[in-house]
């Protein structure tokens, strides 16, 4: 039985991703194409949980896990904006594009990752820093392209486009191509909207 590689995440609307394109191309302008790998725009989601291998038999429960929690919360309005880069823009490994969000998609991410962590998947170790990346840094980068890098991401300013509402958690498989990876959205869990009706 081969595994699935398999994360939990929202997805982002069409517009978002026309301004991250724009994001990317500028940035890419900048520090060029070679040191960092850079996430096709389309590619990219506001990861809340990576579960790595996956036995296809174990997808039902992590379904359930999903449909419990998502049951609990209502829409998340969130707005992306910034750039930076994790562990931080002196030595930058993941250049990312921050997010504003309430405390309630903390509070979603958290029941998420108790939720799986019961099933067995590795509960994260580190606090949960809600960003969309947008590209990662090759490790034989040399120390000037680093400092090229770092001068992209403090120069590039963009308009941070409309806010934008998370309304389900999905469940996506990432299958490795030549061409880079490929994400199939396997299960979408929606949000409650009791309250909105109350």
């Amino acid at each position: 039985m081969s595994m699935l590689r398999a994360f939990i995440a929202l997805e982002l609307p069409g517009g978002l991703q026309k301004v991250i394109s724009q994001v990317i191309e500028r940035l890419q302008a900048k520090a060029g194409k070679t040191s960092v790998r850079w996430v096709p725009a389309a590619n990219i989601h506001l990861t809340l949980k990576f579960l790595g291998d996956v036995a296809p038999t174990g997808l039902g429960l992590i379904e359930e896990a999903m449909m419990s929690e998502a049951s609990l919360h209502n829409d998340i309005r969130m707005e992306a904006g910034g750039l930076g880069a994790f562990p931080n823009l002196k030595r930058p490994r993941v250049i990312w594009m921050g997010v504003d969000a309430p405390p309630e998609l903390a509070s979603l991410q958290h029941g998420i990752d108790s939720a799986t962590a019961r099933l067995g998947y590795a509960s994260e170790s580190r606090s949960f820093s809600p960003h969309l990346t947008l590209g990662r840094v090759r490790e034989n980068a040399s120390s000037s392209e680093l400092s090229v890098i770092t001068s992209a991401l403090q120069e590039v300013k963009f308009t941070s486009p409309e806010p934008f509402v998370g309304d389900a958690v999905h469940l996506f498989k990432s299958d490795l191509q030549p061409s880079g990876s490929v994400y199939t959205r396997l299960f979408s869990a929606p949000f409650s909207s009791k309250k909105k009706k109350e």
